[in-house]
Order: C-alpha cells, then structure tokens, then sequence
C-alpha cells in the first residue's frame, strides 16, 4: 500500500473562547467592588460608554404664590448701600467683647481667605506605630550617636509582634560594630514600652515582662527559664518535683504567666477593617422570602448618544475614526450585555439556594441541608463550573447574618435515622459542646463523638478530631484549665 498526501474536506463543531466570551466568564467570578473597579476603568477608557446620571425634575412653582412674591413691597431698599472695608466697620466693632470671646486655648483660627486655609492632608493624624513608638522613645534617651545609630537599626528590624527578627551579627555588619556593643544597646531598647519588645523568642519576652515586674528570683522566672515546654504541656506535677515547690504555687506562678503579652506589639497593629458589602439580600416579608441584588455604588452606564449610529453612518469622514468608534461600540455593547447577564444569573442561583435553604434562613444553623453544585446546577439549567464562578466572593444578607455563598454548599453526614445532615450543623453542634464543658475536666474527642450520636449525628472519633481542628478548638489537653 502506498504513502501518499491527499487533500479531504471535513465539517466539525468547534468552541472558540472568543475574548468577549472570556470576558463574560471573569465578569462572573468578580466581586461587587471589583466590578465597580473595572466599570469605572472602561468609563475611562471606552468614550463610547456614559454613566447615565439621573436629573433632578425642576420644581413647578405656584403662579399664585409667584404673583405673590413679585408683588411683595420693596421697603427698605433705598436704605441699603454697600458698607466697603475701612469706613465704619472699624470704629463700630466692639472689640472687647469680641477679643474677651476668642478663646485661645482652644487651637482655633481664623483665616481671611480659604487660600490661607491649610489643605485637609495636612491635618489628617493616623494613629503612631511601633516603629514611630520605640523611635521616640529612643530619641528621648542619652546615648552616644553610635548607640543612636545601631538602636534605629534595631527598632527597624522588629516586627508587628515586638519581637527581633534578625541576628545581632547581622545588625553588627550592618552597623560597623562589634556584638557585644549591639546587644549592650538592645538590652537598652528592651526596657522600652511595652513590656517585653525587642525579644528574640517567647521565653525572651516573658522573662523580660517579669524582670520589669520586679519578679527575679521568684518561682515565675524559674518556671520560664527552665520549665516553659513542660508549662506548655501542663505537667504541673513534674514542674514542682523539679523545682521542690507545691503544685499549688505552679499553678499560683503559671496563672501569673498567663497574665503576660506574648505579643507586646499587637496593640499598635495597623490592620485594615476590610468591610463585606453583600451581593444578595434576603428579606422575609410575610411568610415569603424576597431576593434583591445590591446594586448600591454600581455606575449605570449606557451608550453615549452622541456616538449611536455615528459609527455606521460614516458621518465622520474617517475611516479609522470610524473603525474605532465601531470596535469600541461592539465592546461597549458586550460589557453591558455582560453585565446585565452576570446580574440574572447571580439572582437566579440566590433564588435556587433560597429554595433548597428556606429552613435555614427561617430557623438557624441546625437546619442546613447538604448542597452541592450539582443540585443548583440542575435546578437552573447551568453547568457546575457556572455556578462555581458565581459563588466565588459573592455574599447573602440573610435573616441569619451575612454569609458567604460558599457556605450553603457542604457535604451531608448520615444520621441513625437515614437522613442527613449538613457538615456545618455537624462543626456547630461540637463548637456548642465544648463552648459548654468544663474547663477542668474537658471532653475527649471519643466523648464529643459519644454525645453526637446520643443527637441522632452518628460520626466517627476521628471526624471529630478533624471538623475540631477546622475550628480550631485545641485538644482535651490543651483545653484544660486549673485556675
């Protein structure tokens, strides 16, 4: 048989992700804010594309009140003339009363222009950092330049925590100097506030806080100096076989330790409070739940009118003028489809959760139903990787607080009975468990389990142990409590 190159036709259906289509699937996965943010980018960008501002309607005035006022008399107008600066304005002005009315300690000014008036970024004030902190404090104490220089060096190699996080060989080379002389001017930045900065471990820290306390020599500097990993396990018996004490003065000194920062630098954090703005809101008026999208700071946008049919007019005379116009036109013209179509595919899979979840958001957590992609895939006629996309950083203002959409979607768990129930009503009902134990005798997670199934939740121990630690709820152990 021989080898030979022939030509064939073939007919074949084939997707193509044109990148209009690409665009409608990213559409999908943004977040409101994201989506203000690209919105107001294409505003930019496209001059084709308007945000539509809807005008005040003018007040229609009453004719008669009209009349009224027109035929108001014009008393006094004669009288009245332009009083110009430096007439008489000076020799009326009561200036005892108005200097014994000025208060001077109250920090206020007076300005003739608002040019004069000092701009609001020069009056904004942001609350003092840890770096700014310890900087002050160290410019505040007598040292040489040397001691100065090697001291920033210090302070701008401690982190949001306090601690030190770098070597003193390090800042050695940085500085010039040898080790000995930088530890001299830590020790020196240790004493500053808080208690406990400047550390290079946790046992550091403490045992920085009890010398500042005045506790040297006492059983609470032994037990951190030597005894910190046996502390952390609790085994307060072998703690006083060590130290020769009673297991009462352990627990009297490990109360005392629990009483320190192991953190002395959170309270200058400068974490940003990132506010949710939810996607959904979900109100029940009656005995029916009403869907509303959140359309609260999203630009209305719309299609210039100056620009509809100049494209296929040709009016402009150009011809690249006029292909600009029809490429941004199209572009234009698919993001608002996007858009329109992101909004009805978002309402309806809210809808479809709010079907499957109705006792949830009438009675609570305990009545969550396990869901999967699948089940809203099928109910609105979508795919799985659609409804994936619309749940991803989209949030629900449900009777029951605001919720990610993420969190209707969980695994069920099978109960004595044959039902079945949410992993999520499973992870609250431990949460509830050991929220109620008691703190001297916790409960293992072979009891936990013993108590779900006495609820009709029939899980195995180490299912506990792992929605526990979902939770991050500690150990028995590492719960327990003697003071």
């Amino acid at each position: 048989m021989a080898i030979e190159m022939r030509q064939q036709m073939k007919l074949s259906q084939q997707l193509v992700m044109t990148p209009q289509l690409q665009q409608a699937i990213k559409l999908l996965q943004l977040s409101r804010i994201e989506l203000q943010d690209l919105v107001r980018q294409e505003l930019e960008e496209n001059p084709v594309l308007d945000e539509s501002q809807e005008l005040e309607e003018p007040k229609e005035t009453d004719p008669l009140e009209a009349t009224e006022k027109e035929e108001e008399p014009k008393e006094g107008l004669e009288d009245f003339r332009e009083v110009k600066a430096g007439e008489e304005t000076l020799q009326e002005m009561d200036w005892t009363t108005y200097l014994d009315g000025y208060n001077y300690s109250s920090g206020e000014h007076y300005y003739d222009d608002d040019d004069d008036r000092p701009s609001y970024e020069n009056m904004l004030t942001r609350k003092a950092t840890l770096f700014d902190h310890l900087l002050w404090q160290l410019n505040l104490t007598r040292l040489s330049e040397q001691e100065l220089a090697v001291g920033a060096e210090i302070i701008g190699n401690i982190d949001e925590d306090g601690y030190l996080r770098t070597s003193l060989a390090d800042i050695a080379q940085s500085c010039g100097e040898d080790e000995p002389f930088v530890e001299s001017v830590l020790r020196k930045v240790q004493e500053f506030d808080p208690m406990g900065v400047g550390a290079r471990d946790l046992r550091e820290c403490l045992l920085i806080q009890v010398r500042q306390l005045g506790m040297e020599g006492t059983e609470v500097e032994a037990l951190l100096r030597d005894h910190l990993k046996e502390l952390e396990a609790r085994k307060y018996k072998q703690i006083a076989k060590a130290l020769g004490i009673d297991v009462s003065e352990v627990l009297e000194a490990a109360k005392v330790i629990a009483g320190l920062d192991p953190k002395p630098g959170r309270q200058f954090g400068q974490d940003d409070v990132h506010y949710i703005s939810p996607d959904i809101f979900v109100y029940k008026v009656g005995e029916e739940f009403v869907v509303l999208l959140n359309d609260e700071g999203m630009p209305n946008i719309r299609i210039n009118p100056l620009y509809v049919g100049e494209g296929r007019t040709g009016a402009s005379g150009d011809q690249k003028a006029e292909e600009y116009i029809n490429e941004k036109m199209r572009s234009a013209l698919w993001l608002i489809k996007s858009i329109h179509q992101r909004q009805r595919t978002i309402y309806k899979v809210a809808k479809s959760i709010l079907k499957f979840q109705r006792d949830f958001m009438e009675r609570g957590i305990a009545y969550l139903k396990p869901l999967v992609l699948r089940d809203i895939a099928e109910d609105i006629g979508m795919h799985e990787s659609t409804i994936s996309r619309v749940t991803t950083n989209k949030y629900m203002q449900t009777p029951q607080g605001l919720l990610e959409l993420k969190f209707f979607f969980n695994s069920g768990i099978s109960t004595i009975e044959g039902d079945a129930i949410a992993s999520e009503s499973v992870k609250n009902k431990i949460k509830e468990i050991v929220d109620a134990e008691d703190l001297r005798r916790p409960l293992s997670d072979q009891r936990i389990a013993e108590i779900l199934a006495a609820h009709n939740i029939n899980i195995a121990r180490r299912t506990v142990t792992k929605y526990r630690e979902m939770l991050k709820i500690g150990s028995s152990s590492e719960r327990k409590r003697l003071f």
